[in-house]
Parts: structure tokens; C-alpha cells; sequence
């Protein structure tokens, strides 16, 4: 079954990486096939600063688009002093189009950058995110207990908080839901080898707190078929990420996005 056929239901994407190479020749073919598959908004990931800039230029020219402002774990050794101010510029400039600082966060998985410069980084953005009164866009990998213990210390001085593309187990996300989180899903719950778990997991998630995501270009969901051959993953593939949430929760997929649509417009304060 394709669920992007006849009049797909509107959705938002809260997770595209629209900035990195995979999407560089042809952005603008990506974002109408995401509008002609009914994913109405796009939320454009920064990772550094760079990405972020890149971000926000791309949502100057595409009105559907917001995006958020930071620096992601695997970044965080290029984080110094003038980092915060960089990105603290970013969102007073532009707050039509950030609507979140980060990715950012604690990943112990790869340790691209130590734990004690991801920590650093992490501590320095959730602060800033206090200051500006800015929702957060969160991270974590195989970091959970650290993670938590240093979301627990802002949590109250934030707005809203995110945790994008949620893979843990059921025990940790009932700490992010106590915490008042809300929770990313990515096709990782359309593969049948990896996201099983995830498929029983899903239905603690309240619907006021439940969003949808490709992660584009990576996750590409594995119940799409035939496969596209490039195997990148795009925003129009959202559909297939409702579709399965939507079995999970024994609930039709026009529900649920009606629900995951108006809880990320809420979040991100979009129009």
C-alpha cells in the first residue's frame, strides 16, 4: 500500500537534513514532492553552525520550512566561547525561522567529539535555550543516564523539549515523558528487524506528545516498495512513518495525523 496515494493526510516533518549534500541538487524537487505528498511544513535540522546557517537561508527561499539553530554531540569539539554567541545571533535575527535550538545532546554510541566536550556544548545550548525562552531539539545515543540528568536540570526553565528520533526502550521513555518530552519518530519503527520493540513502545506515547520525522536522507523506511533506487530517504516518505505508527496504535492514519500535525504546530509555533 502506498500512503501517499489519493489525498494523503497533512503532515509536518520535524526532522530533514536538507542541508548536507545528499539534498544539494535538487532541494527544490524534494520540498514540492514533500507539498504534493501532504507533508505541509519542514523542520530543517542544524547541526553546526554552518548547517544552521544553511538552514535558515534555505528557509528564506521556501515558506514552508523552519529551522533549528545549533550544534550537534559529533560537533562538539569544535564548540568554544564564541559558539553560544553565534548561535544566540542566529536566533535573535531570525525568529521567523528558528524555532528551536539544537540538534544537541550526548551520543557515547560513536564519541566523535569526548563526553566531556559533549557535555560541555550540551550544558552551554540547554542554558541559552533558558535564556531565549526557545524549545529544544535533543539528541541522545547509548548516553541515557547522563542525558537525563542533565535535561532534568533545565527541563523547568524550558519552554518545550523534543527527544528526535526515539529508539530507546519503553523504561526510558517513560523518564522523557515524566520530564514532559516530547517524542520524534522516524521510519526506524518500519523495519522489521531493528524496530520491533519500538512498534510496542510507541503506543505509551500520550498523542499530545507524539511526532513524526524522516530524518532525511538517512532511515530510509523499509516498507516502502519497490525501494527507490537512489535509497535516500525524503520528507515525502513521511506517510510510510504514519502509516506503521498508525497500525501500532490501532488507529486510522487520518487520526493520527491529524494529531501529530496539530501537536508540531504547536510545538514549533507554525502557521
Amino acid at each position: 500500500m502506498n500512503p501517499n496515494s489519493g489525498n494523503p493526510p497533512t503532515l509536518v516533518d520535524i526532522g530533514v537534513n536538507l542541508t548536507g549534500s545528499s539534498f544539494a541538487a535538487d532541494t527544490g524537487t524534494v520540498i514540492e514532492h514533500a507539498r504534493d505528498s501532504g507533508v505541509s511544513h519542514l523542520v530543517l535540522i542544524g547541526s553546526d553552525i554552518g548547517d544552521s546557517e544553511s538552514a535558515i537561508t534555505l528557509c528564506e527561499r521556501f515558506d514552508n520550512c523552519v529551522a533549528t539553530a545549533g550544534i550537534h554531540p559529533h560537533h562538539a569539539s569544535e564548540f568554544d566561547s564564541h559558539s553560544i554567541a553565534q548561535i544566540r545571533r542566529l536566533a535573535i535575527e531570525h525568529p521567523a525561522h528558528v524555532k528551536a535550538l539544537g540538534e544537541m545532546g550526548l551520543d557515547f554510541n560513536r564519541n566523535y567529539s569526548t563526553p566531556d566536550e559533549q557535555l560541555e556544548a550540551f550544558a552551554a545550548q540547554l542554558a541559552l535555550a533558558a535564556e531565549l525562552n526557545l524549545p529544544v531539539y535533543l539528541h541522545q545515543r547509548d548516553a541515557h543516564d547522563a542525558f537525563l540528568e542533565l535535561v532534568s536540570q533545565y527541563r523547568d526553565r524550558l519552554p518545550r523539549a523534543v527527544a528526535h528520533c526515539f529508539t530507546g526502550s519503553t523504561a526510558e521513555l517513560h523518564d522523557y515523558l515524566d520530564l514532559d518530552l516530547h517524542i520524534g519518530i522516524t521510519g526506524w519503527i518500519c523495519d522489521e528487524r531493528r524496530g520491533l520493540a519500538l512498534r510496542d513502545t510507541v503506543r505509551d506515547i500520550p498523542m499530545d506528545r507524539l511526532m513524526l520525522e524522516t530524518d532525511a536522507p538517512y532511515l530510509l523506511p523499509r516498507t516502502i516498495a519497490p525501494k527507490p533506487k537512489s535509497r535516500r530517504n525524503e520528507p515525502a516518505y513521511l506517510g510510510y512513518v504514519l502509516q506503521t505508527v498508525a497500525e501500532c496504535l490501532e488507529l486510522e492514519p487520518a487520526v493520527v495525523a491529524t494529531a501529530t500535525t496539530a501537536t508540531a504546530k504547536r510545538f514549533f509555533k507554525l502557521d
